[in-house]
């Protein structure tokens, strides 16, 4: 078999279902067959629709197989009978169907198409967007209802064809209503809950986008496998390049506004780092909050380490795919971009080639930088630029001076060279002020001092004029020299202020996890990682420092500096703090659950000592009373005696039964029997210590997989519950509905109804919210229910019922579709 080429894979991806996914790939198999190919199809699930089925005509069927489960018949892909054919396509439905246990199947039907693929044979599928793994916790919160068959994004994803199956939300519902979808007696249901518009125009929204990053990432791949560098403008990719500085929320703001001018672009902010970490003279501060504000803005934020900016910044774009730039012009005044040279943003527009620029301005434009250079006082530019001016200029101005000679007399000529010197040692610091200060001298001995054209050092005079010259002018540089160092050591304590202020800050208000923390220490210092260990590595590249108890901070890159070392250990004790906290959480979470224990005890003695004790005295007055010998009872008061000491212990049983019950579902060792169960088997014996219920609509309901005794107990608490809340003369209505895979189950009253923010505590134990009547139990019913309807994976929620009242909505997975995916435990919760 390793010889065999893998079958191809196509995906019909839609947004909801009755999209048309099936009836297209059945056409795309007629279509395949009319060519020549051999098509079968091996599963197709057409759920009734005339036009679907008509699809099949003319097209080999593979028969399925039938299964036994749990009581139940199903039918499935015949698996080993596809692979027996060995056809060149065939159409598998149902990407994420879960299959019925047994016989060596697969779990999963996208398991059963990876082997067909496997035996080179094409496949042909359909899936809805709400079964993508990712998106998964997405769709419950936009519908409610949550998707129990689930498949991986990586196995679409290795697809060699995805292709949407679009429609307009109102076409869609269209089509429900004219009964093309579902069968008539669910379309209603199905229009007031999954099929509202807003669903659908969700959905079809996240339908578009997945299937857009998909394509997006089938191009990247063939740009690199190609070698494409050049840029595709395919899809507006907008770049914007982060300082730290305040003009950052500017350069954001603008990035976005153009961003959004396209449909689907996309925003990435960067901050190119400095190997060197805090050399850059970064504000941590502003790049945090900017960082919240890309995010905010939906774009994604991104921290690069190079130490030629420009460079680094364009490489990032291409690598993206970016079509824009945005920048913000230089913080440099004219004349340190003259002194210096072009800066990041010239550099960044010459290597851009296709990516288009943008220079905004802002209020810091031509104001100075926020910080030096860390690595020396001066920079490349000025190191060569002033040993260069110390010979040019103090010669320039000789070549001034002597077309000017008779005018100024020698102090004056002296102070210009020695304004010169100074002016030398501003750009050049103290060696380029020594060249300058020595080649003024000996010019100014030669061109100014008698005799003028000569040197004269064998004067006294003459060569303590010059000492004197050169000393002042060392002087000069020195302290100039001096000044920009204490400068930039200043904003390199204010830097390191500034970051540690920020990361105490997170720490104190708990915004910022343990990894969160190590990815700040990595973009600080400009290293190519830092983690968490318990034992320093011994190994070159690696600098580790304690961070608390039996943990250590250690960062792979480049060396650090002592001062670096110094604030290292700081974000060390703050990353112990942070690991201390976390131990501390998990302490108080462990400690959570006694606590609450302890409060659900004193709740059952409270309940205990009043509740079960009614029941009690009654069973044991009338008890007491059938055996006294005083009083001759007639047959009549003895039946009486009898049916209330019967009714008591019922009551009380009851009471104790729940108890137990709800004690089972919190230690994990309620026993389940899931198994396909039919609502008329169920809701006669749940309802018959109910008076005044109206069931309608149940009997073409399909079976739920449930267990029927825990079931019944649900559906008595309910409606129960309902009936003690219903105004007399009216009843309580139960009905059901099928939709998307699951069994909606309502016990509706038309009683007082429930504020909202009682909901919750509705469901807790030992709760009566409104009654006033004591007598009437412990206030378990509704916990007990909520918790078995859990454990038959299920869900229990409240709804307000149109008019007044409440609406119970017991939520069930369909048997045919959701037992497959389940598995043979035997008790709730259990290990």
């Amino acid at each position: 078999m390793s010889d065999v080429r893998p079958g191809q894979l196509k995906v019909y991806l839609g947004a909801a279902p009755g999209v048309g996914k099936t009836y297209r790939m059945l056409d795309e198999g007629r279509r395949r067959a009319a060519r020549g190919a051999d098509v079968v199809v091996g599963f197709a699930e057409c759920h009734g629709r005339p036009c679907t089925e008509a699809m099949l005509d003319g097209l080999e069927t593979v028969p399925r197989v039938s299964c036994t489960y749990r009581g139940g018949r199903f039918e499935e892909m015949d698996l080993a009978a596809v692979l027996a054919r060995r056809p060149h396509v065939v159409i598998v439905d149902e990407f994420a169907h879960s299959n019925i246990p047994g016989d060596g199947r697969n779990p999963k039907r996208w398991q059963d198409i990876e082997t067909l693929l496997d035996a080179g044979i094409d496949v042909v599928t359909a899936l809805n967007i709400q079964h993508l793994e990712s998106l998964n916790d997405v769709v419950e919160k936009i519908t409610g209802v949550p998707q129990h068959e689930r498949v991986p994004d990586e196995v679409v994803r290795r697809a060699h064809q995805i292709e949407l199956v679009d429609m307009e939300p109102e076409g869609l519902r269209r089509r429900m209503a004219h009964g093309n979808i579902y069968a008539p007696e669910k379309v209603d249901a199905a229009l007031a809950n999954y099929f509202r518009p807003g669903n659908l125009t969700a959905l079809r929204q996240l339908a578009l986008l997945w299937v857009a990053d998909r394509v997006d990432e089938a191009l990247q791949e063939y740009r690199s496998q190609h070698g494409i560098g050049r840029v595709w403008e395919t899809r507006e990719r907008v770049i914007v390049a982060l300082t730290g500085g305040p003009e950052g929320d500017t350069l954001i703001r603008r990035a976005a506004r153009i961003a959004d001018r396209s449909a689907g672009g996309d925003l990435l902010a960067v901050h190119v780092a400095r190997s060197d970490g805090l050399a850059a003279g970064v504000s941590h501060a502003s790049l945090a909050r900017q960082r919240r504000l890309v995010e905010d803005l939906g774009g994604s934020y991104h921290s690069v380490v190079g130490d030629d900016v420009a460079a680094t910044l364009v490489e990032f774009a291409r690598a993206e795919n970016a079509t824009q730039l945005v920048l913000g012009t230089s913080r440099r005044g004219r004349l340190a971009r003259f002194l210096t040279g072009p800066g990041t943003g010239e550099t960044v527009t010459e290597l851009s080639g296709d990516i288009d620029v943008h220079r905004v301005t802002h209020e810091r434009a031509g104001r100075g930088t926020l910080l030096p250079s860390r690595r020396r006082t001066l920079s490349t530019a000025r190191l060569i630029a002033g040993p260069v001016a110390g010979l040019v200029l103090p010669v320039l101005l000789t070549i001034g001076l002597t077309q000017l000679r008779g005018t100024l007399n020698l102090t004056s000529e002296a102070l210009l060279f020695l304004l010169a010197v100074v002016g030398v040692a501003c750009i050049g610091g103290v060696a380029s002020a020594v060249v300058a200060s020595v080649t003024a001298s000996l010019l100014l001995n030669y061109w100014f001092i008698p005799p003028i054209g000569q040197f004269t050092l064998d004067d006294p005079n003459a060569l303590l004029a010059l000492a004197v010259f050169a000393v002042v002018a060392a002087t000069v540089a020195a302290v100039v020299d001096r000044s920009l160092r204490l400068s930039r050591r200043s904003a390199r304590a204010t830097a390191e202020a500034e970051t540690m202020s920020s990361l105490a800050g997170s720490i104190v208000r708990g915004e910022a996890t343990i990894p969160a923390l190590l990815e700040r220490t990595r973009e600080t210092f400009g290293m190519e990682s830092a983690d968490l260990v318990e034992v320093p590595p011994d190994v070159a590249g690696v600098t580790a420092v304690p961070a608390g108890p039996g943990a250590f901070l250690a960062l792979c890159g480049r060396t650090l500096s002592s001062s670096e070392r110094r604030v290292l250990a700081a974000f060390a004790a703050h990353v112990g703090s942070a690991v201390e906290r976390a131990r501390l959480a998990e302490a108080a979470a462990e400690v959570e659950p006694v606590k609450a224990a302890d409060r659900l005890r004193t709740a059952l003695l409270r309940a205990v000592g009043h509740d079960l004790r009614t029941p009690l005295a009654a069973g044991w007055a009338a008890v007491t009373s059938l055996r006294s010998r005083d009083v001759e009872f007639s047959p009549e008061d003895r039946d009486e005696l009898l049916a209330t000491a019967d009714e008591s212990m019922a009551k009380l049983n009851r009471l104790v039964e729940n108890l137990l019950d709800l004690s089972r579902l919190e230690a994990g060792a309620l026993p389940l029997n899931l198994r396909p169960t039919s609502l008329e088997e169920v809701l006669p014996m749940a309802l018959a210590e109910v008076s005044g219920v109206d069931v309608a609509d149940v009997e073409e309901i399909p079976q739920v997989l449930a267990d029927p005794p825990l079931l019944e107990r649900v559906i008595a608490n309910l409606a129960g519950n309902a009936e003690r809340h219903t105004p007399h003369g009216k009843k309580v209505l139960v009905t059901a509905s099928a939709l998307a895979g699951r069994v909606e189950l309502r016990v509706v009253d038309r009683g007082p109804g429930l504020p909202a923010d009682g909901r919750e505590r509705l469901f807790e134990p030992f709760q009566r919210l409104g009654d006033t009547d004591n007598t009437t139990g412990l206030g378990l019913g509704l916990a007990l229910a909520r918790g078995l309807t859990e454990a038959m994976n299920g869900t229990l929620t409240p709804e307000d019922t149109p008019g007044g009242g409440l609406t119970m909505v017991v939520s069930l997975p369909l048997a045919a579709r959701s037992v497959g995916a389940e598995r043979t435990e035997h008790t709730v919760g259990g290990a």
